[in-house]
């Protein structure tokens, strides 16, 4: 490819994505860079010549966190009279991964995608894992206020029934019992450590898999913290089947 051809097609395809994320969110990127980063799956992975792996799981770390505090203060504000464990329930099905794997699909974020070609297949948790790195590009980008109104306006607001989801019933811990059960393997939920915050107790849970812990997860209940812990060890599961 000469430069001319391979200048054009690089900015092509900077324009091709600016104008998608326009249609979708209603915004154009400041650095693109970051939201094609997002889009980069680890089997894709560059290598810095520092010998850093360049994808979209820091990414993806951020997101998690920007979301997952955004839909809190959503909850909080739509339900001004409802208990933590309510909020806490509505929070788990919002940001579960299966639910986050169908906001991507419907957002089409799989044609951002960058895989291996080996890959791509095994990859179940792929399009939650990229919509929250696209989160955490979003909040390096434009800052925390501007990330909170596109979720709210964008996401929230027009791709969650919230009536409709306070009634559907999603427990991972339930999930994780059955997987247990149908494969013969032993299973707990463990309180590992309790943690007060400026007052407010906080309980963390692990998955513990033949006596070996899988994942761990902190919440203000011990009910919240395991379902949390048990959707991170699903996905830890589905991703090496």
């Amino acid at each position: 490819m000469s430069v001319r051809n391979f200048l054009q097609f690089h900015f092509s395809s900077h324009r091709k994505m600016r104008q998608s994320i326009k249609n979708i969110f209603g915004f154009y990127p400041g650095n693109i860079f970051l939201y094609k980063q997002a889009f980069r799956h680890k089997s894709a992975s560059l290598e810095h010549k520092s010998g850093l792996r360049i994808n979209n799981e820091r990414l993806e770390y951020l997101g998690d966190a920007v979301l997952s505090l955004v839909v809190a203060d959503y909850l909080f504000k739509r339900f001004p009279f409802e208990s933590e464990g309510f909020l806490t329930d509505m929070r788990s099905k919002i940001v579960s991964r299966a639910s986050l794997n169908k906001l991507s699909e419907k957002l089409g974020l799989k044609s951002f995608m960058h895989f291996s070609n080996t890959d791509v297949r095994q990859m179940k948790s792929a399009g939650g894992d990229a919509f929250e790195a696209f989160i955490g590009a979003l909040y390096l980008d434009r800052g925390y206020r501007f990330t909170k109104k596109i979720i709210f306006k964008r996401i929230l607001d027009i791709h969650f029934d919230l009536d409709q989801l306070e009634h559907a019933e999603i427990s991972y811990k339930s999930k994780m019992i059955e997987w247990a059960q149908k494969t013969k393997t032993n299973l707990d939920f463990k309180v590992i450590e309790e943690q007060t915050i400026q007052h407010r107790k906080q309980f963390k849970v692990g998955v513990f898999v033949q006596n070996k812990l899988l994942a761990e997860a902190l919440d203000y209940t011990i009910k919240g913290a395991e379902n949390l812990a048990a959707e991170k060890a699903w996905k830890i599961l589905a991703e090496t089947e």
